[in-house]
């Protein structure tokens, strides 16, 4: 059971009731907030294990546009679509997690997955085939930030463990395209870009799950203000089994694909 990394009072994931209500709130709203999610215990655990491996992270500074996809040659240069943007972070991988990690017992947790399951209507959850995606640690120091972007993946879950002193909100705007009809939607995006839409933030704190639809919902993470690092969990699965990160992706983010 997970009750040394569970918050049951606060989030019972066991029980039908809680399971079928969170199912509909993101059915309604793209996205699911639970709050105190993680006991304290194990925030400031997880929180010592991150910073303790901190010097394994890869840094990157990337740039791309919102759709995490190619410029388009044949579209002007300051089309929408071909606008860049930078995302700035560090990560650590699956494999350099210690194994006796909370986060790896409640990512293969059967009740777990099932609770995500029934909540994003999927059958089963497959972790990743090759050794880096599953779970990430990701550190954005000052000034660091992960900039308005559509997600490849039709959900997100993610675990805040500390916040930074100022910055480091969670911004999106929902349902801005429709990725399975390739309505891409550039004049909202532009709007986005722009500032001339109306912005949703979400209130997270240490302890946080967000499940979070973010292939049709356009979102960003703003820069990190102060000394204190913003420490964020995203835990990954997949529909089917075997399945990797592209080798593209892993060098992107990792450094490496092994």
């Amino acid at each position: 059971m997970l009750e040394d990394v569970i918050n049951f009072t606060e989030a019972p994931i066991d029980e039908a009731k809680f399971t079928e209500e969170c199912k509909n709130e993101l059915e309604k709203k793209g996205v699911v907030t639970l709050h105190n999610f993680l006991k304290p215990e194990t925030v400031t655990e997880l929180v010592r294990e991150a910073k303790s491996h901190s010097d394994l992270a890869y840094f990157t500074n990337s740039t791309h546009n919102v759709y995490l996809t190619p410029t388009n040659k044949a579209l002007s240069p300051d089309h929408v679509f071909n606008r860049q943007l930078t995302s700035s972070k560090g990560c650590i991988t699956t494999d350099q997690i210690p194994k006796a990690s909370k986060l790896k017992k409640l990512y293969f947790s059967d009740i777990f997955k099932k609770f995500i399951c029934k909540v994003v209507e999927e059958t089963d959850l497959y972790e990743y085939a090759d050794p880096l995606s599953s779970i990430n640690v990701h550190y954005a120091a000052k000034g660091q930030e992960l900039n308005w972007h559509f997600d490849n993946s039709k959900f997100a879950i993610t675990l805040l463990l500390q916040a930074p002193k100022g910055g480091g909100h969670f911004e999106y705007v929902s349902n801005l395209r429709n990725a399975e009809k390739n309505e891409m939607n550039f004049e909202g995006v532009e709007a986005v870009l722009n500032g001339k839409t109306k912005i949703n933030r979400l209130d997270t704190r240490p302890g946080t799950l967000i499940l979070f639809r973010g292939q049709n919902s356009i979102h960003r993470v703003t820069p990190t203000e102060g000394e204190q690092e913003r420490i964020l969990v995203v835990l990954a699965y997949n529909s089917q089994p075997g399945i990797s990160l592209s080798e593209e992706a892993r060098m992107t983010f990792f450094g490496r694909l092994q």
